[in-house]
């Protein structure tokens, strides 16, 4: 059983926001209320997408989302954008129980937008991501998240192939190119975590 209160308050004691929802629609909700009349960019998330919160924002926003593109090129100049917004929405490969939130990306564009130049960021975490360690962690984003972003990406990785595990490979299309481990709330900043009790994303 998933101890929310002790990972809420190991958040908090990293001066995160911390919000928790039962239900994503719950939190899609309160998104929208809290956002309005915003910029808004999207890490290409599943979570986000499995939430619809983009329909939900663009309704009171200006909201860039990457995941919402075709073609490297159009993909790029999306993500660009959403590096200068003034809020940025966003889940994580992983959350340890003593508040460590990790990413990790191909490109970039992710890790970066999420560390600096924004109003305030929000990570939306399902339970599926909490982890009882960093080596966990890793483990979890290795040999579980990262074939099956590979595989939906119609990616050609060895892990993506296969679907079984990371196998620390060589290809143009990896994915797993810079890990990003979070120990606290990064300074000058706004960072809320917004915590939903389902399964969400990979």
């Amino acid at each position: 059983m998933i101890m929310y209160n002790n990972i809420i308050n190991e958040l908090r004691r990293k001066n995160y926001e911390v919000s928790f929802f039962k239900k994503k629609e719950d939190a899609a909700d309160y998104l929208s209320k809290e956002i309005i009349g915003r910029t808004v960019g999207f890490g290409d998330s599943q979570t986000l997408a499995e939430m619809k919160l983009n329909e939900r924002l663009a309704a009171e926003n200006n909201v860039y989302d990457p995941l919402r593109t075709s073609g490297n090129q159009e993909f790029l100049a999306e993500a660009m954008k959403c590096m200068t917004t003034e809020v940025y929405i966003t889940s994580a490969n992983a959350i340890t129980v003593n508040g460590e939130i990790l990413n990790m990306d191909g490109t970039g564009n992710r890790i970066a937008a999420s560390l600096f130049g924004h109003n305030k960021v929000y990570y939306v975490i399902g339970r599926n991501k909490i982890c009882s360690s960093i080596e966990d962690a890793i483990n979890r984003i290795k040999n579980k998240a990262a074939p099956m972003n590979a595989k939906r990406l119609g990616l050609k990785t060895p892990c993506a192939v296969n679907g079984d595990r990371c196998y620390d490979c060589s290809s143009s299309d990896r994915i797993c190119n810079a890990l990003i481990i979070q120990s606290r709330k990064m300074r000058n900043i706004d960072m809320e975590v917004v915590i939903i009790d389902e399964v969400l994303g990979y």
